[in-house]
C-alpha cells in the first residue's frame, strides 16, 4: 500500500514581515509539493499581493475550505483571515497580529483533530499578536498550553546539521534567570532533551553537554556557586533517568573550541547563551523545534525581519530546512513508536552455586 504524503500545516506568521516571501520562494520549487502535502493557513489575497509586489515566481495555490479537501502535488491554502486585511510591509500593526493569531488558531485546531500531521510556523511579532487568547512570550509557550501535560512539557531546540541547542529557560528577562534555575527544572529539561534525541533524531545513547550559568563555570565559587549547588547535582540525579550529560562547561570556551562537535546536544541555561552562538553558526539554515510535546512543530530560526520585508532579499533556506526537519522528525517518531511498542521482558539465568542472577537485558530494554 502506497504511503500517504505527510500533511504539513503552515501558518503565515506576520503578513508585514518576510513570512510569505520565504513560503513562496520555497514552494516555487515544485518538488517540495511532491514530498509532502502543504496546507497554508492564511490568505490567498495576501499571498498574491506578496508575489506580485516582490515579483516572485508563480506558485499555483489550491484554495480549499478545510484540510480534508487538499490536492496532492499542489500547494493548498485555507483562507482564515479577514478579506479586508491590509498589508503594510515592514510595519507592526494590530491587524497583522490578529491575522497571525487567526492563522495559528486554525492550524492548531486542525492539528488537534488530526486533519494535518505536523505544524510549520512562520515568524510572528510577539508583541502585536497578544490578545485575550494569546498571552504568551512565543509559539513554544502557546503550543505547550495547547498540547502539554504534566508528563509532556515543551522544550525549545535550535538546530541544524552541525548542532542542537536546547534551553532551560526561554523567553524570560535575564534578571530572572538565576532565580528560575532549579535542580528540578534542569533535570526536567535534560530528561525531555534526552528522550527527544532518541525519539525524534534516532540517537541511541545521546551525549548532552551542559553549559554553566556563570563565567568560567563559576571558577570554584569565586564567580558564582550555581554550578556546584544546582547544575552538578541535577546532572548526577538525571543519570538515574538514563541521561548521559557532561560539564558544566563555560560557554565561551565551549563554543570557541567547537566542542559541540563532540556532543549530540547542548543544554544552555538561558536564551542568549545558547542562541547567540547558534545563530552565528547557523543563521542561514537554522531551525527552531518544539520538542517534548505530542505534536511536531518546527519554524525557521529567523524572525519577521521588518527591515528587509518587501525587498526580495530574504533567504528561504531556513524555512526549507524547517520543512525537511518536520518530515524527518514525524517519520522518526513513527519508527520509534513501532520499535518500542512491545518491549521484551527482562530475562535472567542463574549462575554459580549461590543462585546469583545475571541480567541479560540491554540498556535500551532489548534482550541480548
Amino acid at each position: 500500500m502506497e504511503e500517504q504524503l505527510i500533511k504539513v500545516g503552515i501558518t503565515h506568521g506576520d503578513v508585514n514581515g518576510i513570512g510569505y516571501e520565504v513560503i513562496l520562494k520555497a514552494f516555487a520549487d515544485s518538488r517540495l509539493a511532491e514530498m509532502c502535502t502543504p496546507v497554508i493557513y492564511g490568505s490567498s489575497k495576501v499571498a498574491a499581493y506578496h508575489r506580485k509586489t516582490l515579483e516572485l515566481p508563480q506558485v499555483n495555490m489550491n484554495i480549499i475550505t478545510q484540510a480534508e479537501e487538499v490536492g496532492v502535488n499542489r500547494v493548498n491554502i485555507i483562507n482564515c483571515t479577514s478579506d479586508e486585511l491590509k498589508v503594510e510591509l515592514g510595519k507592526s500593526t494590530p491587524a497583522a497580529g490578529e491575522a497571525a493569531f487567526q492563522s495559528l488558531q486554525a492550524a492548531v485546531a486542525d492539528l488537534k483533530r488530526g486533519a494535518i500531521d505536523v505544524l510549520l510556523t512562520a515568524p510572528i511579532n510577539k508583541n502585536n499578536i497578544q490578545n485575550e487568547q494569546f498571552s504568551f512570550p512565543g509559539h513554544t509557550e502557546y503550543l505547550e498550553s495547547e498540547f502539554g501535560t504534566e508528563e509532556s512539557k515543551g522544550l525549545m531546540i535550535l538546530m541544524n546539521e552541525e548542532i542542537r541547542v536546547a534551553l532551560v529557560t526561554g523567553h524570560i528577562p535575564l534578571a530572572q534567570v538565576a532565580g528560575t534555575l532549579t535542580k528540578e527544572s534542569i533535570i526536567e529539561k535534560l530528561v525531555i532533551f534526552n528522550h527527544s534525541l532518541k525519539q525524534d533524531f534516532s540517537i541511541i545513547r545521546p551525549r548532552i553537554a551542559v553549559l554553566s550559568l556563570n563565567p568560567h563555570a563559576g571558577d570554584g565559587g569565586l564567580l558564582g556557586s550555581e554550578e556546584e549547588t544546582v547544575l552538578l547535582p541535577a546532572m548526577q540525579e538525571a543519570e538515574q533517568y538514563g541521561v548521559m550529560s557532561f560539564g558544566p562547561y563555560a560557554a565561551d570556551g565551549f563554543f570557541g573550541a567547537r566542542m559541540y562537535d563532540k556532543f549530540d546536544g547542548v543544554l544552555a541555561m538561558y536564551h542568549d547563551q545558547g542562541l547567540i552562538p547558534f545563530k552565528t553558526i547557523a543563521m542561514e539554515d537554522g531551525v527552531n523545534y518544539t520538542a517534548g510535546l505530542s505534536i511536531v512543530r518546527t519554524s525557521p530560526a529567523h524572525g519577521i525581519a521588518y527591515d528587509i520585508a518587501g525587498q526580495n532579499i530574504a533567504s528561504e533556506e531556513s524555512f526549507r530546512q524547517a520543512l525537511y526537519k518536520a518530515l524527518d522528525i514525524y517519520r522518526n517518531r513513527k519508527r520509534y513508536k513501532e520499535a518500542t511498542a512491545h518491549p521484551l521482558r527482562k530475562q535472567y539465568f542463574e549462575r554459580g552455586g549461590d543462585n546469583e542472577k545475571l541480567d541479560l537485558t540491554s540498556d535500551e530494554g532489548t534482550t541480548l
